[in-house]
């Protein structure tokens, strides 16, 4: 995927999101220098660094989106993190560098996920091959043990050993041969059997999150767990369910954790996203008391590491000199100028989000992959009820949100969760009971399900 051509990053795009085309560009031109950077010479490679982004506008326009699914085209490590999370060093509550070792923590799951993608094959017939074994116990563990007096009175029973060795040995493998067969078909899943795992609760240690600590805290339990044996218990489950749970436990047994590790943090260096949401609160002129007593701090404690820097982790140091910063916010009362000057440089390229118009919520009923009018008449036919949505009572539905969204609170996109789900409250609530049933929903049944959100002027008080 890192070849795809800035055009063919916003095409991906445009198939999730609606509008916003000067965003889609701007992440679109982040994203395809970074495949251009890894052309260069070692030499000059190491001297670039991803151009950040802010992201403004109002909330429920795409922002949010457009990042995640940034990282999903390319299979990048992406956090989203609230700036407002964050407190000066000295307050309760998290530290900046944290977003960093949550990077971290995402980019060693994609690791291992796709490391153990890879030993599937081998890991299932492992798992094939423990069940088989709890079905048919080896003959190491059958042998039937001498008789003891055979061996006080020197009688060892020679002579019959052989022929009932190899009768036992025959039916065994007959046994195996048999057993085997059906759990390869799959005629047996749903036979239930006894395994052994181990149990993955960890011991949790409480330490004051201030600063180092909480990181510390991580080291000290991995320490005291690696001295601590590790418990197995028995479960009960059918074939199928033991063929999952042993297949992923034989998958961790064959993946080298230190190899996921190296290149967990890596791909966090190199490909990384963080996505800081709401960066516009942690702006404006500091007051000597209250709530607002450290916005300053914490942007100089997230400079450092938007500048570059060394955050250590407890599986090894973590540079945040290449990792792709992308901020946003609604800047309703304050303007990205009141961020202090060091960060305002580190944000170089400065993007607005258009608010979304009548137009623009006709496009995200339909038109996007996920579109919400997909998700709703997908969820309804799980039940047995075909809904079908009228042209006219999605245009009714647009103008609705669209009104609400000028007179109530302008949230965005997000009306169109909150205006749909009123509209198929009683049909959602009936579903179980209207088994094979088809539903058309039209202007007049839009009107009359919303008739008191237009005619009350007190919108709020219908839809928050």
């Amino acid at each position: 995927m890192d070849e795809l051509t800035p055009r063919q990053i916003v095409s991906v795009l445009d198939r999730f999101i609606v509008g916003q085309e000067k965003a889609k560009k701007a992440v679109a031109i982040a994203l395809r220098n970074r495949y251009r950077r890894r052309r260069l010479s070692s030499d000059l490679k190491d001297e670039i660094i991803p151009k950040n982004i802010i992201m403004i506008g109002p909330t429920g326009v795409g922002k949010t989106e457009i990042a995640r699914r940034l990282a999903k085209i390319v299979k990048a490590p992406f956090v989203k993190v609230e700036a407002t999370k964050f407190t000066e060093v000295g307050y309760v509550g998290k530290d900046a560098e944290s977003m960093v070792r949550d990077l971290i923590e995402v980019a060693i799951r994609m690791i291992k996920q796709e490391k153990m993608a890879e030993v599937k094959e081998q890991a299932d017939k492992l798992a094939e091959e423990r069940i088989l074994e709890i079905l048919v116990p080896s003959s190491k563990s059958r042998k039937p043990m001498k008789n003891p007096l055979n061996l006080l009175f020197g009688e060892t029973g020679a002579e019959d050993e052989p022929a009932e060795a190899a009768a036992d040995l025959q039916n065994y493998r007959s046994l195996r041969e048999k057993q085997a067969a059906q759990l390869s078909s799959g005629a047996i899943e749903d036979l239930q059997i006894e395994i052994e795992v181990e149990e993955n609760s960890q011991k949790t240690l409480e330490v004051f999150t201030l600063g180092g600590m909480e990181e510390m805290g991580i080291n000290l339990q991995d320490m005291l767990g690696g001295f601590l044996p590790r418990k197995k218990k028995k479960r009960r489950v059918t074939i199928g369910e033991a063929r999952r749970i042993l297949a992923q436990e034989e998958a961790q047994k064959l993946i080298d954790m230190d190899e996921v590790y190296a290149m967990a943090i890596e791909r966090a260096e190199q490909d990384g996203i963080i996505f800081l949401d709401e960066i516009d609160k942690i702006t404006g002129r500091e007051s000597t008391s209250g709530p607002d007593v450290s916005r300053g701090g914490v942007q100089r404690d997230i400079l450092p590491i938007i500048e570059g820097s060394t955050v250590i982790t407890k599986y090894g140091p973590v540079k945040t000199d290449y990792v792709l910063f992308i901020a946003a916010g609604a800047f309703h009362i304050s303007k990205p100028s009141d961020l202090i000057p060091e960060l305002q440089g580190r944000f170089p390229i400065r993007v607005e989000l258009e608010p979304l118009e009548k137009d623009d919520f006709l496009k995200i009923l339909t038109e996007p992959d996920n579109s919400l009018i997909r998700q709703y008449t997908a969820l309804l036919q799980t039940e047995g009820v075909d809904v079908e949505f009228t042209a006219d009572a999605l245009e009714e539905i647009a103008d609705i949100s669209c009104l609400v969204n000028t007179q109530a609170e302008n949230i965005g996109a997000r009306r169109l969760h909150t205006i749909l789900e009123r509209v198929l409250e009683e049909l959602s609530f009936q579903a179980p009971e209207l088994l094979q049933h088809s539903v058309v929903i039209d202007r007049e049944y839009v009107a009359e399900r919303l008739a008191g959100i237009v005619a009350d002027g007190n919108l709020s008080s219908y839809i928050l």
